[in-house]
């Protein structure tokens, strides 16, 4: 599964990408999210490569890495490049904003790392229930920030960045909705976030390209669960082991490979992150009973 961009997400949401999206102080935007809904479309699940701060107001449920999230009332909620997710109103005419902003953007003149907020941190509780005076006080800044971001004022994003920073400190002052994260189906789903994270990876266009993540305690360690509770849940969904689906995975891949490019054994060996092309050849002899230089040439 791919990451949806910034490009991306101007070219569906606006239709017209800004000339500065690529500017290395990073990007920032801010949007009224009726202004961005589009009727009978329902968000993807799958990660982004920007930063994401939605403050949405009606019943919403939200599927963030192996969780589900439902809640009926006005929250903030806090997503981030390294997590997919996806979001669904289930209340006919949702309002609220939601701003979109790159890693530079916000370290450019802030020490500390994004990853190491709360909110922001893998396995952490990105979503925030609000209060009457809380939402005022937060509908009141992005109200603030979508003056700003139209405005001609020569230091806007330092104003605009000072704002963020507001917002993520009031919800650090907010008890994160703990207490309402849910797990419908939870083997499914993280079985589902297994394979996308899995599927990410591929296809291998170049030979410096290289799959990294190859066993189970990888995919563990990035969605911030034990690699028991991984192994089981996706035994239980598939009938398989999370070795096996890596496996036919990689086979699958190493097969595209040889058929289809001119690379020479050494050079898929690698970019599918086997140290030695004997381990790869060892691997592909013990899944297909062939070499991988006889499948190529049969």
């Amino acid at each position: 599964m791919e990451s949806e961009s910034l490009t991306q997400f101007y070219k569906d949401k606006r239709k017209e990408v800004p000339q500065n999206i690529n500017d290395s102080i990073g990007h920032f935007n801010v949007f009224r999210l009726e202004d961005c809904l589009q009727p009978g479309k329902q968000v993807r699940y799958a990660r982004r490569d920007y930063y994401k701060v939605t403050f949405v107001k009606g019943k919403n449920r939200y599927h963030y890495a192996d969780k589900s999230l439902e809640v009926d009332g006005t929250s903030l909620v806090f997503f981030n490049p390294q997590v997919p997710y996806t979001w669904e109103s289930l209340s006919e005419d949702p309002t609220g904003y939601f701003c979109i902003f790159t890693a530079p953007f916000f370290t450019e003149k802030i020490r500390g790392s994004l990853n190491e907020l709360p909110m922001f941190t893998l396995g952490g509780k990105p979503s925030y229930i609000l209060n009457q005076t809380q939402e005022e006080a937060i509908a009141a800044i992005f109200e603030k920030m979508l003056n700003e971001i139209n405005s001609d004022y020569a230091f806007k994003y330092d104003l605009l960045r000072g704002y963020l920073n507001e917002i993520i400190h009031l919800a650090l002052k907010t008890e994160p909705a703990e207490n309402l994260y849910t797990h419908p189906n939870a083997n499914s789903r993280i079985t589902s976030v297994f394979n996308e994270l899995l599927e990410r990876q591929f296809p291998i266009e170049t030979p410096v390209q290289r799959f990294s993540m190859r066993s189970a305690n990888d995919f563990a360690q990035t969605l911030s669960v034990h690699v028991n509770h991984l192994n089981r849940a996706i035994k239980q969904t598939t009938g398989k082991t999370t070795t096996t689906l890596i496996s036919e995975r990689l086979l699958a891949e190493a097969k595209a490979l040889l058929r289809h490019t001119d690379w020479n054994i050494a050079e898929i060996s690698n970019c599918l992150g086997f140290e030695e092309p004997s381990h790869f050849n060892n691997f592909f002899k013990k899944q297909t009973t062939q070499t991988p230089s006889r499948y190529r040439n049969v």
